[in-house]
Parts: C-alpha cells; sequence; structure tokens
C-alpha cells in the first residue's frame, strides 16, 4: 500500500484527477447525449456563417408564390390551368427541369365538370357543355408531359393517417453494398399527387425534412423509405431528370449510407443517407414572383438555362424552416441549396470516421496537457493549451474551408479547458494563499490596483524602477499651525480630524485611478498613470482635485453643524498643485523596507505648485502640461511664468477653474481673453496697458473668486510703475 502511494504521490494529484476526467469525457461523447450533440451542431453552425458557401446566379431560379401573387390571383390553391400557363412560360424561357415544392393530391375544385356538377341553377345544354370542356387537372397533365417536371411528394408520421392506395411511383436504385433500407430516413405514409399528374411527370421527389433536435434544418435526405419503398428527392430527382439519367446508385458499407450519386454527380451523406446542407447567404435576386413570370415581365436570361423550382415564401403556407444562415428559410430555397451544392460539388459531409477524429484529439490534447503540466508555470502552460486549442481549431477549420469536411472542435476544446482546470487548480490554491499574504500586508497603504499587481506578480516587489510620463498631485491643508494650535489640548481630536479629511480626499483620489504615495502631516502626495498605464491619467487627476475640493466642502459643512459653543470652527482649506512629466517609479528605499514611489523634476515641481496656490489666492495650479491636456474638459487660466531651478525657460503655470461647463461660458472667455491680453503686455513690460487689463479682469474676477490674484498683479504693476516714474 505505501509503495502504490508512494507511486501516486510521484505522479501527483493533479494527473491521476486528469486522467479520471480524460476517461469520463471519452465516455461521455461516446454516448453522445443531447447537449452535447446540440453544442456540436450550434459550433458547426458557426462556421457555416463565417464561411457560407459561394454564391451562383446561373445554377437553379425559384418561382415564388409570393404574397404578391397570392392578393394578385387569390386565395391557394390556384386552378391548375394557371400552374399549366406556369409551366409553359418556364419551358419557353429556357428553364431546364420544373420541380414542384407543392403538392396536388386532390382534384381541382375550380374544373368545368365541378362547377357543371355543384353550381345551381344551369340549364342542362350549358351544364352538358361544361362537362365536354377538358378538365384543369387534364391540362395541367398535359403542360407537365410536354416539359420536364419533377412533382414533389409528402413523406409523413402521424398516427393513424390513411396512405394513398397506390404504391409510390420508384425511381431506379443501383446498390453497391448492404441493402439501405435499414439505415435511411423512414416515413411510414406517403402522400401523393393526383395518380393522372403522377403519369405525367418525368421524376417524383420528396420534399420532406427532418430537422435536427434543436428545430434547425442541417441535414437533409437524399433518399429516404416512404410506404416501405426507396425514394428520391426532389433536389436529386431533378438532377437525375437533368442528366438524362434512368437510375440513382447508392454505396453503403456496414457503418450505413457513404454517398449517393446520378449520372456524373456523387454527393456525401452521413450514415442515414441525408446530406449536410453547405448554406450559401440567402439570395432575394434568385427568386422570381409567380405573378411577374404570368404577366410576362421576366426577361429570358432570368429562366435560360437553369433548373427552375416552384414554391412558397407566402408566411401563412407554412413553409418556412430554420436554418443555419437564416431563422426563416422558405422550404423551396433548401432545395435550392441542395441542388447548387450538387452542381457546384460542395456539399459538405461528415463521415463515419470523424466521431474517431474527435476522440483522437481529445485523448492527445488531454495527455499532451496532462503529462506537461507538472513542468511548466501556469504562464506556459497557458500558452501551451492555447497553442493546442489553435492548431484543434484551425484543423477544424480547415477541414471545412478546403475539404468541406464537418469535424467538430467544441468537445476537444471543452475538454482540453476542464483537465487544464484540474491540473492548474492545486497550483492555484499554493498561489492564492501566497497573494492572500501580500494583500494584507499592503492593502493598507497602496492602492488597490497596486496590491493587485503586486499579488499577481510578486516578483515585482524588488528595489528599482521605470521612466515613465506621470501627473503627480500634491495637497496641504491651509493654516494648519492655527488649527493644530487650537487642539493644543486635543490630540486626539486633531487626529481624528485629520483622518475625517483624509479618508474622503482618499477615496477621490483612489476612485479616479490615482495611487496614493504618501501621507506627510497635513499633506498629500499622489499620482496617476502608475502602477497600471491611463491614457487621460491628466484628466482623472484635474478631475480628481475638484472631487476633493467638492468633499472638503461637504466636510466644513457637517463641522458647522455639529460646532459647539466652546469651540470655533475654523473651516478647512486645501491648495492643490498638478504636474505631469517624466518620473522614475518604483520601489525605493532599503532591503528591509521600501515603498512604492516616484521622483524627479516634475514632483518637485508640482510640490512647488501646490505652495504657490496660497500666494495666487487659488485652489489648484497645475503646469504646463497638464494644462494643455486638460483644456478641452476644463475651464484653464494661464497666470504667471515660473522660473524652475536648473531649467533655461521659465516655466508657464495656470489655475484650473471650474469643469467644461464653466470653460463654454460667456464671462469666463471674456475673462480669459482680457487675462490673456494682460500678461502680454505685462511681459513686454507696457505697465499702463497691463494695469489697464488687469483692473478690467477684475470686473470679472469677482465671480472666479480670483481677487486674490489680482490684487497681486495691481501691486507688481503699481511698483514696477512707481519705479519708472522714480528713475524719469
Amino acid at each position: 500500500m505505501s509503495a502504490l502511494l508512494n507511486r501516486m504521490r510521484r505522479i501527483g494529484a493533479g494527473r491521476i484527477v486528469g486522467f479520471m476526467l480524460l476517461v469520463s469525457l471519452l465516455a461521455l461523447r461516446i454516448w453522445d447525449p443531447g447537449p452535447v450533440e446540440v453544442l456540436r451542431l450550434k459550433s458547426l453552425d458557426l462556421y457555416q456563417l463565417l464561411h457560407p458557401r459561394e454564391e451562383r446566379q446561373d445554377l437553379v431560379a425559384i418561382v415564388d408564390i409570393d404574397e404578391r401573387s397570392l392578393r394578385a390571383l387569390g386565395q391557394w390553391p390556384w386552378p391548375r390551368t394557371i400552374m399549366a400557363e406556369m409551366i409553359g412560360k418556364i419551358a419557353g424561357q429556357g428553364g431546364t427541369v420544373i420541380g414542384f415544392d407543392v403538392l396536388f393530391p386532390e382534384p381541382d375544385r375550380s374544373s368545368p365538370e365541378v362547377f357543371a356538377e355543384t353550381l345551381q341553377g344551369l340549364d342542362d345544354v350549358t351544364r352538358q357543355s361544361l362537362q365536354r370542356l377538358p378538365s384543369n387537372d387534364a391540362i395541367f397533365a398535359d403542360a407537365i408531359r410536354t416539359s420536364q417536371v419533377v412533382l414533389g411528394q409528402s413523406g409523413y408520421r402521424v398516427s393513424g393517417a390513411v396512405p394513398i392506395a397506390q404504391p409510390p411511383i420508384q425511381t431506379g436504385i443501383a446498390t453497391l453494398g448492404p441493402d439501405p433500407r435499414r439505415f435511411l430516413v423512414d416515413f411510414p405514409h406517403l402522400l401523393r399527387n393526383l395518380p393522372l399528374l403522377d403519369e405525367s411527370a418525368r421524376g417524383h421527389g420528396l420534399f420532406s425534412v427532418d430537422a435536427d433536435r434543436d428545430g434547425v434544418v442541417r441535414r437533409v435526405p437524399v433518399v429516404a423509405v416512404a410506404n416501405g419503398t426507396i425514394v428520391s428527392t426532389l433536389s436529386l430527382e431533378m438532377l437525375r431528370v437533368s442528366v438524362g439519367s434512368d437510375a440513382i446508385f447508392v454505396k453503403t458499407d456496414t457503418s450505413g449510407v457513404r454517398n449517393i450519386g446520378v449520372g456524373n454527380f456523387e454527393i456525401p451523406t452521413d450514415g442515414k443517407g441525408r446530406v449536410w446542407v453547405h448554406y450559401s447567404a440567402p439570395k432575394l435576386n434568385q427568386y422570381i414572383s409567380a405573378i411577374d413570370l404570368l404577366q410576362g415581365r421576366v426577361p429570358e436570361e432570368r429562366l435560360k438555362g437553369k433548373m427552375v423550382l416552384i414554391g412558397s415564401s407566402a408566411a401563412g403556407l407554412l413553409d418556412l424552416k430554420v436554418t443555419p444562415v437564416h431563422p426563416a428559410l422558405p422550404g423551396v430555397e433548401l432545395h435550392a441549396q441542395i441542388l447548387e451544392g450538387a452542381l457546384m460539388g460542395s456539399t459538405l459531409s461528415r463521415p463515419s470516421y470523424t466521431a474517431f477524429v474527435e476522440l483522437m484529439f481529445v485523448t492527445l490534447l488531454s495527455v499532451l496537457l496532462i503529462a506537461q503540466a507538472p513542468k511548466m508555470n501556469a504562464g506556459t502552460l497557458l500558452a501551451l493549451g492555447a497553442a493546442s486549442a489553435a492548431v484543434t481549431a484551425g484543423f477544424t477549420w480547415y477541414c471545412f474551408t478546403v475539404l468541406d469536411v464537418l469535424i467538430d472542435y467544441t468537445f476537444p476544446l471543452i475538454s482540453g479547458f476542464l483537465v487544464y482546470a484540474i491540473l492548474v487548480v492545486t497550483n492555484y490554491l499554493t498561489v492564492s494563499a501566497d497573494r492572500f499574504r501580500i494583500r494584507s500586508a499592503f492593502s493598507q497603504y497602496l492602492s488597490p490596483d497596486l496590491v493587485e499587481q503586486l499579488a499577481q506578480s510578486p516578483e515585482k516587489l524588488t528595489l528599482g524602477g521605470e521612466q515613465r510620463e506621470l501627473t503627480v498631485l500634491f495637497s496641504d491643508v491651509r493654516g494648519f499651525t492655527a488649527i493644530a494650535e487650537l487642539y493644543k489640548d486635543d490630540p486626539q481630536g486633531l487626529t481624528a480630524l485629520m483622518n475625517r479629511l483624509f479618508t474622503p480626499l482618499t477615496h477621490d483620489i483612489m476612485d479616479h485611478r490615482g495611487t496614493i504615495d504618501k501621507y506627510m502631516g497635513d499633506a498629500i502626495m499622489a499620482f496617476w498613470s502608475a502602477p497600471l498605464p491611463d491614457p487621460v491619467h491628466e484628466v482623472n487627476a484635474c478631475t480628481a482635485a475638484f472631487a476633493m475640493l467638492d468633499s472638503l466642502k461637504v466636510l466644513n459643512e457637517q463641522r458647522q453643524r455639529e460646532a459647539s459653543d466652546d469651540r470655533p470652527v475654523t473651516p478647512l482649506r486645501i491648495g492643490i498643485g498638478l504636474n505631469t512629466g517624466l518620473c522614475v517609479v518604483g520601489n525605493f528605499g532599503s532591503d528591509l523596507h521600501f515603498n512604492y514611489s516616484v521622483l524627479g523634476d516634475t514632483v518637485n515641481l508640482a510640490s512647488r505648485l501646490e505652495g504657490l496656490t496660497k500666494e495666487y489666492g487659488v485652489a489648484i495650479i497645475v503646469g504646463e502640461k497638464t494644462a494643455h491636456a486638460v483644456r478641452a474638459q476644463f475651464a484653464v487660466l494661464e497666470i504667471d511664468h515660473l522660473q524652475v531651478k536648473g531649467k533655461r525657460d521659465p516655466e508657464r503655470i495656470f489655475t484650473v477653474l471650474g469643469k467644461s461647463d464653466m470653460a463654454r461660458k460667456s464671462d469666463f472667455l471674456e475673462l480669459e481673453k482680457r487675462n490673456n491680453t494682460m500678461l502680454e503686455a505685462y511681459r513686454r513690460r507696457e505697465w499702463s496697458h497691463a494695469l489697464e487689463m488687469i483692473l478690467l479682469c477684475r470686473e470679472l474676477g469677482n465671480t472666479f473668486g480670483l481677487d486674490t490674484y489680482h490684487d497681486l498683479y495691481i501691486q507688481r504693476i503699481r511698483q514696477q510703475l512707481d519705479t519708472a516714474a522714480s528713475s524719469n
């Protein structure tokens, strides 16, 4: 027993469970229950949709008893004289073989002799004259006799139905192999046309079809057993008549029917003598309205040299089929599709060996995964599984598009996936434990995105960094020293206040894809586009900044409502600096303690911009790159040039006053225009013009809270004017 346990331990639990699952899957495929079959059929439908058969316009036409024809000529059935006229029109315009996807089992009730017998009040002379006229059925039979016409017949399985007395008219059948009757689709009863019509036709074809268990018609019998006799179907009979053959041949083996042919045409079938229809896209230009044909509005080239099917697309005649390419395809087009496929040599097949091929794919793919899984990491194993799946799908696609052979790809792929899932579950449990430890250790002070990235890739917990363009934010509480003085006897209260402030601000940053770098007393540092790239990091950073200001407003209102008489409430105010540029981002510190952070001039400038918010009296100041990136989404106003240490050219700095709705207001647009003019004059040292413009700006600036900014420039300009006056 211990030797067996040691051997099982060496093999591995994953491999043992994988082999057990493989055996179960093979047994399931051999059993082939309904859900497995339906899944297979749906997968083959996908190939039909992706790669329909090539369209041909020169082989088959359909004369359609459509809604327009029914409105013009009355409800169905029409008088047989109209059908005879249709045959004459088709033959006269060069149609080669005519096939009827309609049935004529009863005498025409509109024949003259029927009127003579049923119409009241006729005199004897008129009655006898009507009785001497040829019947509509006789006229129809004459038209059938003079053309190459194949009449349809219907097989059915209705219990208790009375079959027609006459046996089916059988086409000559040549069998190569065992008797095919036991394999073929069997219809116990057969509904035929009137004997007069049947005797006049060149062929008689079954137009009954059976849908698969999901209601979709994919396979249509080419030959079937009806009322105990082997009969061919409508499309095969039309093909036989067109080549002038007297018989069809059926090749069989011990597993069933292999193929069926007539003349030089050979059609591969499944074991039950059914052809897998290779559908083309539905073709409206293949249809000719019956009323257009009868009224002579059909050009000769529409029918010349073509096989012609007569059927109906009218919904009321209930001959609509669900197919892989169309949810309601007229039954007559189904026969046209089969005819075209046979004439083009483009019929699908699913030989008996395909099931063996599919089982082999399941076995090989699963054994490969089971054998290699313990030797590979998860990524390599996934790549192997994906490559195996691609080979399987590619092979089946090649068989479909090049060889016209249907091989299921879903069961091998699903089986391989299930085996793969079993193999990785043990490794997953181990890795998930490691990830849980990482999440527990870092979730309190790193962003959720970063924590998840570290959990997925623990190897990133090393010192080092990478250069990336980021947007950096600094935020600081204004007048914090005075606020702290109010809490000098209550340090816990000050701590609670700062936590109460930092909590919503932190959520505002993280909710807009920011990463908290650190808290520094009353300040927050954060950045965007790391560890995960963010293509609109400047916009997200500015949006977060305004969300922070909104949260601060809500907090101040709450504190005001909570205020008591013994402690005054000082409103909290913050300044925010934002700057965009290249930074080095990564894990910095020592081998004992490190932090995911950013370094670089961009960070230094962001910190300096935050400090300038108090001097300029604005809540937000941003660098030039940030301003240009968000100008379309925010109301951005240039406020100064800033000389940055180590750079020759000064940095233009901006304030952000509001979102896009403010940027479109006429007041802001006028303020922006005046402000830009003021700055240009200021930089050209045109002090009088600059003073004039800043005073005009101030008239609008009250609306935007820019008094401190305007006072700063007024003071600067007047100092320059005073200096210029004293020097003169």
